[in-house]
């Protein structure tokens, strides 16, 4: 969390609003020049006319050049394009983080499911790799049993089929760790995405709370009076915060979404009968183990890939996925409000 940036006032919803109305304004004017020039013109010919201008070059110049006039006209700029923006999209950090929390559940329901179906494909495939190795046992023994008994057909024969499965395994085993990978990272992601919908209701709790208090005890002019004097404005800084998690969520249930797509697409690419998939589902579910960085799973990332390519740990399928732990931990947002 501590890497996190606030993003400034362009890049956010409003800042797009700002943008828009700033070009309008530009072009307006330009215009309006355009097709007064003529009356301008003759009035700068005038003493009012440019003293006036003057006037209002010199105000210009004051409010550029002063760090308090020209924060506080940024100020009011952007308070005024926040509230045209508020009129068509919810830019309420609170409400923005609630909307998350809905669609993380959403996303944790959609994950169990997925993994009950990865685990049920799993145990079919692990059937089959047990099945295949009696009968490559069987299928030895007989050859062997030909052999002493001099039936050189029979132990070609067997000897073929024996050579066959094991071909076929070698897929089976191959597909299967690609979907032990899947398991052991969607298992991970329900977990971390358990965490973070606890973490984002705690916030959101108590956060709720303050904020109101903030805008209760806050108003427009006091803000622009802490402006003026180059303090920070309370309220500023609590919403950036709120922003930053909400900023850090968004990115979070991105990546979640994404990987589910991976899951799916690799799961849906797999035929189980034959032990293939197509290189399309392998490709996808390759490019996102050789992604660098994982913001859901963090420094994990490196070492589940690790555990589910390690021959000598074997998964439990019949493992109760972990649930997240309160005892212990601390909010991974806290330190944005301090």
């Amino acid at each position: 969390m501590s890497e996190i940036k606030t993003k400034s006032f362009w890049n956010k919803p409003e800042g797009i609003t700002g943008a828009i109305v700033l070009i309008l304004l530009v072009m307006g004017g330009g215009f309006l020049l355009a097709s007064s020039i003529a009356a301008v013109l003759a009035f700068l010919q005038t003493t009012l006319g440019l003293v006036a201008t003057l006037l209002v070059l010199g105000v210009i110049i004051y409010m550029v050049l002063d760090p308090s006039t020209r924060a506080l006209a940024s100020f009011m700029y952007q308070s005024a394009m926040r509230w045209i923006t508020g009129l068509f999209v919810d830019i309420d950090p609170i409400g923005v983080l609630k909307s998350y929390v809905e669609d993380l559940k959403t996303n944790l329901t959609k994950m169990n499911r997925q993994l009950a179906q990865l685990r049920g494909q799993m145990h079919k495939l692990n059937e089959m790799i047990i099945n295949n190795r009696k009968e490559i046992d069987t299928h030895l023994t007989q050859a062997s049993e030909a052999a002493s008994s001099n039936q050189q057909a029979q132990v070609l024969l067997k000897s073929r089929k024996a050579g066959r499965l094991k071909e076929s395994n070698i897929k089976l085993e191959d597909l299967y760790k690609k979907m032990e990978v899947l398991y052991r990272v969607l298992a991970k992601m329900y977990e971390n995405s358990g965490i973070l919908v606890e973490d984002i209701t705690d916030q959101v709790m108590v956060k709720e709370q303050e904020r109101k208090a903030i805008l209760a005890s806050t108003s427009a002019m006091r803000s622009a009076m802490s402006v003026i004097k180059g303090d920070p404005d309370k309220k500023a800084m609590f919403d950036a915060a709120l922003e930053a998690v909400a900023d850090d969520v968004s990115k979070k249930v991105g990546e979640i979404e994404r990987f589910m797509e991976v899951s799916q697409g690799f799961m849906q690419s797999i035929d189980l009968q034959n032990g293939v998939f197509e290189e399309e589902g392998l490709k996808m579910l390759e490019k996102w183990e050789a992604e660098s960085t994982s913001l859901l799973l963090g420094g994990e990332k490196e070492s589940i890939l690790q555990q589910a390519h390690d021959d000598s740990n074997v998964l439990d399928l019949n493992e109760p996925i972990a649930q997240p732990e309160k005892v212990g931990r601390t909010n991974q947002y806290d330190n944005l409000f301090e």
